[in-house]
């Protein structure tokens, strides 16, 4: 090393503040400063390629491109090479000596004023990833020479602590080494399989190699030899007809950890407002985080191969948050840290072509290969079903994608929204479906009887889902989805019982005093078998979602909206009632009557009784007078 003079240098700005933030608000761990040191290392490399197409001088006959991880486990330091473009005095001075400043941002502004065709593909746009390293390094060292410049070499050395000292130095080749003098606290990346580790989190689609020595034994001889440590490959920046199956398959168990081949591939480059690629996986099976709550979701964002957010939430929607893969995108706006993107409208162009391919993907796989669809609907369609509250702009799409029970279809078969409008028959208007637990719960329920007596089809709900995102689904191609348990059911069965309700009102307004549970007692439209049923009001909570917020122990957010108690006037016990309402109001056996009918809609709609022991008497003793009668 040459023996000319150090002088020592402040930095341009206020150092001490900046690292502190750089150090300890800037990045939410240190593994990051490996990241960066290798990043800045690739545009290094890209920089002297990019000269040396106009001066092959620069090359000093070294093509082989790589960066090093060395470490020296004595001295306590490990050094990043490169063998790129590298510094001179000037130089180091202009991009370490100052805080924020780029020596890439700026490369690229003066390359995009000479309009070159060109430009390299380079990351570091705000001259502080480097800073990153005093997380971990007490001190610092860099020696640098630049390219086609032997006697350029130079040696830049700070502990972060507002000065820097420089001098000049000796180097054989191009290109820069910079020496972390590691902290206590930092020595496990003197370990070789931690800065493994490392690579393959954040670096291993570099375009260049990063290479190691590592120890060998060969014959009882101990040595060492370079090994490469990332793959280079990233499957996402190649045309799809050149990735075999097996390497799209092997990808995605990386990133996915799951163990299953994927069910689907989406691979495409997106064009027009800006360009970037994506490479995404629809799994065959449920993700594991989806079974046990983990809600980190959304793609792994890349600018130019290098890890940016392992989990970009807004490049996806929750609703399809089983969705695995990758985004790379050079043109996204970052603030200093890399690792929070700044609100940017590119964002959401991105996020709605990503999502319109997905849909797409998944009509085309529903479409030509239902079987393999059918097995990810089992495993996913709950998921998919959120979207329908969730995205407004593709709720037909996705209600299209959803395959759907109805009691017209047999038993482990599906309908679609598209089947049912097409198979209404004439004088239907509205859409109509039933929730419940499961379908052998609601398939025989009371508020089904008048639709199968007429042929009509209803939609049976058994996903716990349907409750929270039906309510924000209220029309499909320009049909209403109705509740056949809520509301009133004359705007499509037309029934004239203005006649009947005279005749039934007396004992109605009699049942309301007795009965304290429910708001009204009305005549059905519903029953055609069972004598009562309970429904709610229009856009009420229903009894299924009543038993939902109870099992999630949210009982106290329940409405106390009372229900209503529907009879169907054709059934004798109802008739039997008016006969007796009728020769004696306050007979003791309207109230009982009344009771027993209450607990029967209970029951029927899957609920529990709260009083079971009373139901019981009641029946015992009716039960007992029908046989001393006899």
């Amino acid at each position: 090393m040459a023996k000319a003079t150090a002088s020592k240098r402040k930095f341009k700005s206020e150092l001490t503040e900046i690292l502190n933030i750089i150090t300890h608000s800037l990045y939410s761990n240190t593994e990051v400063f490996l990241r960066e040191l290798i990043s800045n290392a690739s545009d290094a490399i890209d920089k002297v390629r990019f000269e040396g197409l106009n001066n092959d001088a620069v090359f000093e006959e070294n093509k082989d491109w790589q960066v090093k991880l060395s470490i020296d486990k004595e001295a306590g330091t490990l050094t990043v090479s490169d063998n790129g473009i590298g510094m001179n005095k000037d130089s180091i001075i202009e991009n370490l000596g100052t805080i924020a400043k780029s020596g890439t941002k700026a490369f690229m502004e003066n390359l995009k004023d000479a309009k070159s065709k060109s430009l390299p593909e380079l990351i570091g746009q705000f001259g502080v990833g480097f800073y990153s390293a005093f997380m971990v390094a007490d001190k610092i060292t860099v020696i640098s020479r630049m390219a086609g410049d032997p006697a350029s070499a130079v040696q830049w050395e700070s502990d972060g602590q507002g000065e820097y000292t420089i001098r000049d130095a000796e180097k054989e080749t191009r290109g820069t080494d910079i020496i972390l003098h590691l902290k206590e606290d930092a020595k496990e990346y003197l370990e070789d399989f931690k800065l493994k580790q490392v690579v393959k989190e954040y670096s291993d689609f570099i375009e260049y190699p990063v290479v190691m020595d590592m120890e060998i034994e060969e014959d009882g001889l101990k040595g060492t030899q370079e090994e490469v440590i990332n793959s280079q490959i990233a499957l996402w920046l190649r045309d799809k007809s050149e990735v075999e199956d097996d390497e799209y398959n092997n990808f995605y168990k990386q990133i996915s950890s799951d163990f299953q081949d994927p069910a689907k591939v989406i691979h495409y480059m997106g064009e027009g407002y800006t360009e970037f690629n994506v490479l995404m996986f629809i799994p065959s099976n449920r993700p594991f985080e989806l079974q046990f709550g983990d809600q980190k979701f959304g793609p792994r964002l890349y600018i130019k191969r290098v890890l940016i957010m392992d989990h970009c939430e807004a490049l996806l929607p929750p609703y399809l948050r089983f969705v695995k893969g990758v985004i790379d995108c050079p043109d996204l706006p970052l603030n200093v840290s890399r690792e929070i993107l700044q609100d940017n409208p590119l964002l959401g162009r991105i996020k709605k072509n990503v999502v319109k391919n997905i849909l797409k993907t998944l009509a085309e796989m529903k479409e030509n290969e239902y079987d393999k669809y059918l097995e990810f609907y089992n495993q996913m369609g709950d998921v998919l079903k959120e979207g329908l509250a969730q995205d407004f702009e593709n709720r037909e799409q996705i209600a299209d994608l959803l395959l759907l029970q109805s009691i017209n279809t047999e038993k482990g078969k599906y309908t679609t929204f598209v089947d049912y409008v097409e198979n209404m028959p004439e004088g239907q208007t509205d859409i109509y479906y039933l929730t419940g637990e499961s379908r052998s719960q609601i398939e025989n329920a009371p508020y089904l009887e008048i639709f199968k007596d007429k042929g009509w089809d209803v939609l049976l709900m058994t996903d716990p889902v349907d409750e929270f995102v039906l309510p924000h689904f209220q029309e499909y191609k320009e049909k209403a989805l109705k509740a056949a348990d809520k509301g009133e059911l004359e705007s499509d069965i037309e029934v004239d019982n203005t006649e009947q309700k005279q005749q039934f009102l007396p004992l109605f307004e009699t049942l309301r005093k007795k009965l304290d549970e429910v708001k009204e007692v009305r005549l059905s439209t519903r029953l055609k078998d069972s004598p009562s049923c309970l429904v709610s009001e229009e856009g009420a909570m229903g009894a299924h979602m009543e038993r939902i917020m109870q099992q999630l122990g949210k009982a106290d957010e329940i409405p106390q909206d009372e229900r209503i108690l529907e009879l169907n006037p054709e059934h004798p016990v109802v008739q039997t009632l008016q006969r007796i309402h009728g020769l004696n109001a306050d007979d003791p056996k309207v109230e009982n009557y009344g009771k027993i009918l209450y607990d029967q809609a209970v029951i029927a709609e899957g609920s529990a009784l709260k009083d079971p022991a009373d139901f019981t008497k009641r029946i015992n003793e009716m039960l007992i007078r029908d046989a001393i009668q006899s």
